[in-house]
């Protein structure tokens, strides 16, 4: 596992996103913390067992590697940890530690808290990378570029569309994030079987107290092989990472040396090559990459996991723990890099431009067959450009020279069609279709998103 100041931790750890095993531990004693809290507020517990139990859970008196070793005696480091935190205690408040509890609730709660914190920073990053992507899609709503599909020149769209994409792709992305941060993270707790045995009848009121002291959702009833809930907390990582992914991806393409229609910021240093000193790597998006390359294969180990046996599995839970912290972990990066990638990303209109132009006019072919067709037919139209385009492609000429040629030229007299029309019709700006008002559309939903 990748920690901020490892080795690979400025990639694939950056940001504010903590899964480290200090940040789990902690989760864990908030949760046995929390838990010893519940019982005393059901009247289950000592008057002051609560606070003593949340003062005496602080991970930075224990240590995970020892906690670790000891887990390879038991298969979970909770029972160790259950024993060293009661040692801390007087008897009152030790036999709160615990009380009822399985290491599984104590480890998925855990779970569910790193979510929240971890989405709640995704959340953030997220919606920085959509502020940025909103200015560049309104200051960008006219620069003409070429599309690009199957990665050949199509026809004509604007940078600024491109932006609007990767705007509702980033809010629709947080919204999925939201919903499951405020809906679908729920506490565990059910004891060995899920039924709460040694609570008797109190039970279920300290299942709802827990809950409530953590600020987890209160489940119809332990999920303990129903592993929904984990799954969705990793589709909804996947999901943002294919997002940022999307955007790396398009950059990466967009700044190659032949293309440069964008670069990214970031100043002296950035982008460097250990063998190649003139390079200026977009590094941004290489790192958004090697984060979300490796999300899905993580997701499909969540879902794998989720087919459980009876009331508890045997080994598949065990499965889920250090896939979802990577989930987490490098959604979080991803998400972290990209708001700096979007942050500082510098279009080139005039290089839009000149990539447009040595096109030769090739992607107006369809408008031009559009202008055509009323006069001498759809398919003849369509011919009629294709033979056009195919001598031009071959003489080096631009689809206008082509046209102004025999025979092209004459059937387009024929037709009726005048030579401003033909060049109205071979304009990139006049060609753009509802560029500008989706662009419209995605700024005033991202605004709408804002307001709440």
């Amino acid at each position: 596992m990748h920690t901020p100041d490892g080795l690979f931790g400025g990639v694939f750890g950056r940001g504010a996103v903590d899964t480290s095993d200090r940040a789990w531990l902690q989760a864990m004693l908030d949760t046995e913390a929390a838990l010893a809290r519940a019982l005393e507020r059901a009247g289950l517990a000592d008057p002051g067992a609560g606070e003593a139990v949340t003062a005496a859970a602080r991970a930075g008196d224990f240590d995970p590697a020892e906690l670790g070793r000891q887990a390879a005696l038991t298969g979970n480091p909770v029972p160790a940890l259950v024993r060293e935190l009661s040692r801390r205690l007087p008897a009152g408040p030790a036999a709160a530690v615990h009380r009822g509890a399985t290491s599984q609730d104590i480890i998925d709660t855990a779970a569910m808290l790193l979510a929240r914190r971890a989405f709640a920073v995704i959340s953030a990053d997220l919606a920085a990378s959509a502020a940025a992507a909103a200015d560049l899609a309104a200051a960008h709503r006219d620069t003409v570029m070429i599309g690009r599909t199957l990665l050949q020149q199509a026809v004509p769209v604007t940078f600024g569309l491109v932006a609007a994409g990767w705007l509702t792709g980033l809010d629709e992305a947080r919204a999925a994030l939201d919903r499951v941060a405020a809906g679908r993270l729920a506490v565990q707790f059910g004891g060995a079987a899920g039924t709460l045995a040694p609570l008797g009848s109190a039970g279920p009121e300290v299942a709802a107290l827990l809950a409530a002291e953590l600020g987890l959702a209160a489940p119809v009833l332990p999920w303990h092989t129903q592993r929904l809930r984990v799954t969705e907390i990793g589709a909804a990582c996947a999901g943002a990472a294919g997002v940022l992914g999307k955007i790396a991806r398009d950059v990466t393409l967009l700044a190659q040396s032949e293309v440069a229609e964008v670069q990214e910021g970031g100043g002296a240093g950035r982008g460097g090559s250990s063998a190649m000193p003139h390079k200026r790597n977009p590094v941004g998006s290489i790192a958004v990459l090697g984060c979300t390359k490796q999300v899905p294969g993580l997701l499909a180990t969540l879902v794998a996991a989720a087919e459980q046996e009876h009331q508890r599995a045997a080994g598949a839970w065990h499965a889920e723990w250090e896939p979802l912290a990577g989930l987490l972990r490098l959604t979080g990066s991803a998400a972290s890099w990209a708001a700096d990638l979007l942050g500082g990303l510098e279009p080139d209109p005039a290089r839009m431009r000149h990539n447009l132009a040595a096109a030769r006019g090739f992607p107006l072919a369809e408008n031009v067959a559009a202008l055509l067709a009323p006069a001498m037919g759809r398919i003849a139209a369509h011919d009629l450009l294709a033979a056009a385009s195919a001598r031009a492609a071959a003489s080096g000429a631009t689809l206008r020279e082509a046209l102004a040629e025999p025979p092209e030229a004459d059937r387009i007299a024929a037709a009726g069609i005048t030579a401003g029309q033909l060049d109205a019709a071979l304009d990139p700006a006049r060609y753009l279709g509802a560029a500008g008002e989706f662009v419209s559309a995605a700024l005033a939903a991202h605004a709408s998103l804002i307001a709440g």
